[in-house]
């Protein structure tokens, strides 16, 4: 069954990193991928909490509790499985950025991305669509980059969603 899965993992990403060929579509997954760094958490983060004085203090707190659950798992989760990234185990497939480190699964771009916009979601409702489309799109690009496999930005994308979820179940 895992081989399975395995298979049909590469096949997808070999779809997906070509259908993201074409330079446009590069320029958007560098981006949307570089979004998902980490400075603009913490800037949003500070000043959605100095916006509205009663839910700002609570969402900060959420955020802060949230990666602290999710780095150490995504870490623990990452040095533990140490699943080579396609760029390094398919023969033909070339990284378009340099990997923050060296191993790809879970992907920890899609599971900070993910957990952010399922706080957002909680924050501003009405910007829930906006966050989770935004997510998606730094998790596609970290495919289209050719650092990760679908499976990784799903487990990723899992990861900082229960992350997030369990920081909400413990502040409100």
């Amino acid at each position: 069954m895992w081989q399975q899965l395995d298979e049909w993992d590469r096949q997808c990403f070999w779809w997906l990193n070509k259908a993201g060929g074409h330079p446009g579509a590069q320029w958007w997954a560098r981006n949307l991928s570089r979004s998902g760094d980490g400075a603009g958490y913490a800037l949003f983060a500070f000043i959605a909490a100095g916006y509205d004085d009663r839910l700002g203090p609570k969402l900060l707190l959420m955020l802060l509790l949230a990666y602290a659950i999710e780095l150490p798992l995504y870490w623990l989760l990452k040095t533990r499985l140490r699943r080579q990234r396609p760029c390094q185990a398919l023969a033909g497939c070339q990284a378009r950025v340099n990997p923050h480190d060296k191993f790809s699964l879970p992907s920890g771009h899609s599971a900070a991305a993910f957990l952010f916009a399922t706080l957002l979601a909680w924050y501003i409702p009405a910007l829930a669509p906006w966050g989770f489309i935004w997510a998606a799109g730094v998790a596609w690009g970290r495919v289209v980059l050719g650092v990760h496999y679908p499976g990784d930005v799903v487990a990723g994308a899992s990861l900082g969603t229960c992350a997030a979820l369990v920081s909400m179940s413990l502040v409100i």
